[in-house]
């Protein structure tokens, strides 16, 4: 099934590229809009007001090429693509394997040391070792400092986050956050955001994973924490099922031409998230995603019609 949905991704692209309109298995209407026209949406750090754009760019398993110059340059293409469509936050992990270094091959390559937004981890369960790890993430990306530092998967959370706030307090981090993926340990988290000055927080929700909506989102919004949502394609598999069921006619009125356009809008048009991270090896992929950071976001009653008609094929 994943050959065949990046099929279909290629053709899609081959065929705007011609200026051919029409459907290729439902995946497109007949209007496209490409990133980089209209307004960037963006939306505020609740602990700053910066403001930072609604599509970032994920890391874990795209990137982790290791030394082939093959892929080395192609994760510089897909960077290169998300930055020249408005794209900022880039988030990644020592858990991601090479990753890290691709990344910093890439800014490095791009000379975008200085204009990312760099959201990384810590992941380790010895505290003592954070700052280490620490370091050499930040010689892996190239860059002067990180703008966001997680706990990862809330390892080792109480002491970790010591060592960060104190960071942040000494200007080697812009902001704290802490992670959890998978709709996992939600519990405890919510615990951690009722009773830490976080600046962030990270974990899974999509049009069909919406358990945050219950009592993660709303917290976010009553503590003023970013929210970073991860695996907002469930990996892939959740674009796998839409293959062959045909888009929405209206979906063109919130400028939506594909499956990965309409799940990216659902997410980041709820109140309390700040942005997502959807990862890519295709830079084809990557300019259809950001399509998603331009163009009118769903209203409560749009987002309500997207569930429901997806929710009749899934």
């Amino acid at each position: 099934m994943k050959d065949q949905h990046n099929g279909d991704r290629r053709r899609f692209l081959q065929v705007m590229a011609l200026g051919i309109t029409g459907g290729i298995n439902g995946l497109i209407s007949p209007k496209f809009t490409y990133a980089g026209t209209g307004k960037l949406i963006t939306k505020s750090i609740p602990s700053s007001n910066e403001q930072i754009p609604v599509i970032g760019l994920g890391s874990s398993r795209t990137f982790n090429v290791g030394d082939d110059p093959i892929g080395l340059d192609n994760v510089t293409e897909v960077m290169r693509s998300f930055f020249n469509a408005g794209g900022k936050l880039i988030d990644s992990s020592p858990m991601y394997g090479s990753s890290q270094p691709a990344i910093g091959y890439g800014l490095n390559k791009l000379a975008k040391t200085k204009d990312i937004f760099s959201a990384d981890k810590v992941w380790t369960w010895e505290s003592d070792n954070g700052p280490a790890q620490m370091e050499q993430s930040r010689q892996y990306w190239q860059v002067d400092a990180f703008d966001l530092m997680q706990v990862h998967n809330l390892v080792s959370w109480e002491e970790h986050l010591k060592t960060l706030y104190s960071m942040k307090q000494q200007g080697k981090i812009r902001y704290v956050g802490i992670t959890t993926s998978h709709g996992r340990r939600h519990d405890e988290l919510e615990e951690i955001m009722k009773t830490q000055p976080l600046d962030f927080v990270q974990f899974s929700y999509n049009i069909l994973d919406r358990e945050a909506e219950e009592r993660l989102l709303p917290l976010a919004k009553q503590r003023g924490i970013a929210v970073i949502i991860n695996r907002p394609f469930q990996r892939g598999d959740l674009i796998d099922e839409l293959v062959g069921i045909p888009l929405p006619t209206w979906a063109k009125t919130i400028d939506c031409n594909t499956w990965p356009q309409f799940l990216l809008k659902f997410i980041v048009s709820h109140p309390s998230v700040t942005c997502t991270i959807p990862a890519t090896t295709q830079v084809e992929h990557v300019k259809e995603n950001m399509v998603a950071c331009f163009g009118p976001l769903p209203s409560h009653a749009m987002r309500k019609r997207m569930i429901d008609y997806v929710e009749k094929f899934i």
